[in-house]
């Protein structure tokens, strides 16, 4: 038993020496090691040998096993690293790498951060919210009635249980009042959702930036300074900016904002609204707060709204607002 097992071993040897491939080692494996292999069925005959010989043989083949798994391993490590060298064998270290091209922040993101910048720099801190409302948040606390077009279906993205897409980040500078005490300063910028047709200036789901400022003796005159100082900042100083009265429900009085820049166009463009909190959402906010922190005879207010995306295409000379959406490389690599 003992010659079989030097001949075997003999043999792996040879076998072994003439492997060149990692296939042809894992046929050695197999051929020794497998189920019918040389090595399990000479396991096998160990019942034929002699009780005091039983340690010495079973030792010898033992080790033969392992010096065979040993050798097997080292034999494919050396032929992998054999295999790496050949296919390096020409590289040329000093030749350039393959060029990679660079991604590019979006425009709406890039004007976000140039928005939220100009903002801090007067003391406005940046608020977020959820974009599924309650109807309390985007409609009942901002003075907003049951019958106004906005709260119909047609209009607004309803969910089952009653709940809805915010159709303004109004619906923001509510939950901020609710939480904090005035004063308050802040912006609130993020998505928003309506049932628009989509064209070349409209589509389902548009950017907005709003913004709050709450105190005492919060007056006009700081809103039409806010919104001048932020005008400037993104169109420039020669930028011109008036204010045209509107009607929103949230706000009284209020005011549609137009601007007219040499570097866009000299005909006036509608861009934002803005006005002062109608003293109707300070006391939705009272009742939800249960107390008076945010009395409308002590405390006001100024609130304004930019949609980001006509923000863009009026910064950008973008025709179209669906080109923001699109992601099509040629459009998004101008603004690298």
């Amino acid at each position: 038993m003992q010659e079989i097992i030097h001949q075997l071993s003999d043999q792996f040897k040879a076998d072994l020496n003439s492997s060149n491939t990692t296939e042809s080692i894992e046929n050695l494996r197999i051929r020794y090691l497998g189920k019918q292999g040389h090595i399990t069925l000479l396991s096998q005959q160990m019942r034929n040998v002699p009780p005091d010989q039983k340690p010495i043989i079973g030792s010898a083949l033992n080790q033969l096993r392992q010096t065979i798994l040993d050798q097997l391993q080292l034999k494919t490590i050396q032929i992998q690293k054999a295999a790496e060298a050949a296919r390096y064998a020409n590289f040329d270290p000093s030749l350039p790498g393959y060029p990679f091209p660079h991604g590019s922040i979006h425009p709406i993101s890039q004007l976000l951060a140039r928005a939220v910048a100009a903002f801090r720099r007067i003391g406005f801190s940046l608020a977020s919210g959820p974009e599924i409302e309650t109807e309390f948040h985007c409609f009942d606390a901002l003075n907003t009635p049951p019958d106004h077009p906005a709260r119909n279906e047609l209009d607004t993205f309803y969910l089952p249980d009653g709940r809805l897409l915010r159709t303004h980040t109004s619906s923001v500078q509510i939950r901020v009042m609710q939480q904090n005490p005035p004063p308050i300063r802040v912006i609130a910028p993020g998505p928003a959702y309506r049932r628009d047709e989509i064209d070349a200036t409209h589509l389902a789901q548009f950017h907005q930036l709003e913004g709050l400022c709450v105190g005492p003796d919060v007056s006009l005159a700081d809103l039409k300074g806010t919104i001048l100082f932020f005008l400037r900042e993104m169109f420039g100083p020669s930028v011109q900016c008036r204010f045209r009265p509107h009607y929103f429900p949230f706000t009284e009085p209020s005011f549609e904002i137009d601007i007219r820049s040499p570097q866009i166009s000299e005909e006036w463009m509608e861009l934002a609204g803005c006005g002062m909190v109608h003293p109707a959402v300070f006391e939705a906010v009272c009742n939800s707060r249960g107390d008076r922190a945010y009395d409308p005879d002590t405390i006001t207010g100024f609130a304004f709204g930019f949609g980001l995306d006509r923000l863009a295409m009026n910064l950008l000379g973008i025709p179209d607002i669906r080109m923001l959406i699109e992601n099509d490389l040629r459009f998004l690599s101008q603004f690298s």
